[in-house]
């Protein structure tokens, strides 16, 4: 038998989202006995990752549990909506990167359970832009030089001024 998994779809554009905009999809789980699953939650949540305390938050929740008294047919999909926030947007930096993503989590007899992710952008943060005299550490870049780093003059405020105490 193959491993549980959870498959998650997004209507739409699929993948990019404006703040105000419905994200709206489903998902389905595959080779997960029926008389297994207990729980169904699915998230709609950010998170963080990088330097410092990691955060999470949860936009949207739903739970879908025998013990309510609720059904849960795994022949159809599930679906779920929700209008999404005004913030925070989806950011890459280099000292933190905001996620958001749907969650799906089923819960199975004997106290296992399956997670399924799937990302997705909200809003359009323009990348980081380096400020010239800081290098490139990333891996495969190799970093430039300059001019006004490399002994040539620099602009600072309309003038020409030594490149060590133009202002960056």
């Amino acid at each position: 038998m193959n491993e549980p998994r959870v498959r998650i779809a997004f209507d739409g554009n699929g993948r990019a989202y404006r703040p105000g905009e419905i994200l709206s999809g489903e998902y389905r789980l595959d080779s997960v006995p029926l008389d297994q699953v207990r729980a169904i939650e699915v998230s709609v949540l950010w998170y963080t990752e990088g330097k410092g305390d990691e955060d999470l938050a949860v936009h949207h929740f739903q739970r879908i549990s025998l013990e309510n008294g609720e059904p849960i047919d795994l022949r159809r999909p599930g679906r779920f909506s929700t209008v999404l926030p005004g913030s925070p947007l989806s950011y890459s930096g280099e000292i933190v990167t905001i996620h958001w993503c749907v969650r799906v989590r089923v819960f199975l007899a004997h106290g296992k359970d399956v997670v399924g992710q799937r990302e997705f952008q909200l809003g359009c943060v323009p990348s980081v832009r380096r400020r010239p005299d800081t290098p490139d550490t990333r891996p495969g870049v190799e970093a430039a030089v300059p001019k006004a780093l490399a002994g040539g003059p620099a602009r600072a405020n309309g003038r020409i001024s030594d490149a060590k105490t133009a202002a960056v």
